[in-house]
Order: structure tokens, then C-alpha cells, then sequence
């Protein structure tokens, strides 16, 4: 009778230990398939991280040309309005001629009419 429950304490211990390896195989497996997703998953945000950055990059290089071309064609305004301000007056002479004054410069048009329609 010992023999008997001696034979099936070992073939017990002997299918523990198979499902202990089993186990340890199986978790071994499952670890390197997480390890494997998340270094995937890593992967992939770092792309998507880099595509970001690389498009930001872009935009901003886009907006400071624009700022630029903003900036010079404002100042180029800036000096056209100076350049036109200027005033139109035919009141104070009898003679009917209209003077303009421009950038601090007077002249004068003598043959001032109206259009006829």
C-alpha cells in the first residue's frame, strides 16, 4: 500500500511540476507578447509624436513668413499713405484752379472743370 500512495505522490508531483512549467511557459509567452505590444505601441506615438513636431515645425516656419510678408507690406502702406496724404482745395482762388498739396508739395491745376455728363 505505500507503494501504491508512493507511486501517486510521484506522479502527482510529476504533473504539478508539468503545470508549473506549462505555467511558467505560458506567462514567459504572455510577457514577451506585452513587451512586444508596447514596444509597438511606443513605436507607434513616437511616429505620431514626430509627424506632430515635424507639421508644428512647418506651421510656424509658415507663420513667421507670413508675420514677414505682413510686416513689409504694411510698411510699404505706411509709405504710400505718406506719400498720398496730401489735400485738394479751389476755394480760396478767384481764378478757379485747384491746388494739391502732397507730401508737403504744392501744385497747381489751372484748368479745373467738372466732368460733363
Amino acid at each position: 500500500m505505500s507503494m501504491r500512495i508512493k507511486e501517486v505522490v510521484e506522479n502527482f508531483v510529476k504533473e504539478l511540476r508539468v503545470a508549473m512549467e506549462a505555467d511558467i511557459q505560458d506567462r514567459v509567452l504572455k510577457e514577451r507578447e506585452m513587451k512586444q505590444y508596447l514596444e509597438e505601441r511606443e513605436r507607434e506615438v513616437a511616429e505620431r509624436e514626430a509627424a506632430w513636431k515635424a507639421e508644428l515645425t512647418r506651421r510656424e516656419a509658415e507663420i513667421v513668413k507670413q508675420e514677414a510678408r505682413l510686416r513689409a507690406e504694411r510698411e510699404n502702406l505706411e509709405k504710400e499713405k505718406r506719400m498720398l496724404m496730401g489735400t485738394a482745395s479751389n476755394q480760396e482762388n478767384q481764378d478757379g484752379a485747384l491746388e494739391i498739396t502732397v507730401s508737403g508739395e504744392k501744385y497747381r491745376c489751372l484748368r479745373f472743370a467738372k466732368a460733363k455728363k
